[in-house]
């Protein structure tokens, strides 16, 4: 399993500076960055695709994906635009995480129609993929029904730790490999307590998880101390 950090999340301590944060995690060890869409939760969050652009600006060679972009926000030809652009940027690095959205701020702040989200969702992916020619592997985060969905019509799943418990992830991912589902991340695991995230990393990487992502909030552990929770297993 490998092992991936968040750049940017929702808190009351002011965003870090996105440049830095993502050489030190690089730096430590990680093999992935990653970054949501936040946008009426009262805590600015600065937007994912400003976020990765950046980070690729300074690294090398690791993945940088969304996790996740709420694509109900978006009209799909202006989404498709930020995205191609954002790949010329990351070249083959990139992968998109997308999600119908799971909180009405966001929505209000943009009047959009919240219960509509998970049609809006598949409709608009479906579009998007036609408006992309040269499209990163869309992954899909959400739950419910929608992990089977993608299993079948998605390149990969994005679980999150964030509002959910171990038990709760493990009995979502034995649903989607179930499924036929390929590519599996658990997002967000959080460190707070270092020695229940040194667990729940066991258990997912026991599980068949094949990446997870950890969240280190602002006063948190050091990323190499977290890293080290998990040692990266030999290349290839």
């Amino acid at each position: 399993m490998r092992l991936g950090a968040t750049l940017a999340h929702w808190s009351d301590a002011p965003p870090r500076a996105v440049a830095g944060w993502a050489e030190r995690l690089v730096s430590a060890g990680f093999e992935s960055l990653w970054t949501p869409e936040i946008i009426g939760r009262g805590s600015f969050v600065p937007d994912p695709f400003v976020t990765l652009a950046v980070a690729a600006a300074v690294t090398e060679g690791v993945e940088l994906g969304t996790a996740t972009v709420q694509v109900p926000l978006h009209h799909p030809a202006e989404l498709a635009h930020r995205v191609a652009s954002l790949r010329a940027v990351c070249g083959d690095r990139l992968s998109l995480g997308v999600s119908p959205g799971s909180t009405a701020t966001d929505f209000a702040r943009l009047d959009r129609d919240f219960g509509t989200r998970f049609t809006t969702l598949h409709r608009n992916v479906a579009r998007l993929r036609e408006l992309l020619a040269d499209r990163p592997p869309i992954l899909l985060g959400s739950w419910g029904a929608n992990v089977e969905r993608a299993a079948r019509d998605y390149d990969g799943w994005l679980a999150s730790g964030y509002r959910r418990t171990t038990d709760q992830i493990l009995a979502a991912h034995e649903r989607y490999r179930a499924a036929g589902g390929g590519r599996a991340i658990v997002c967000a695991v959080p460190t707070t307590d270092l020695a229940a995230t040194a667990a729940a990393l066991r258990r997912y990487a026991e599980a068949g998880f094949d990446d997870a992502v950890v969240l280190i909030e602002p006063g948190g552990p050091e990323p190499g101390e977290v890293r080290g929770l998990f040692p990266a297993g030999p290349p290839g």
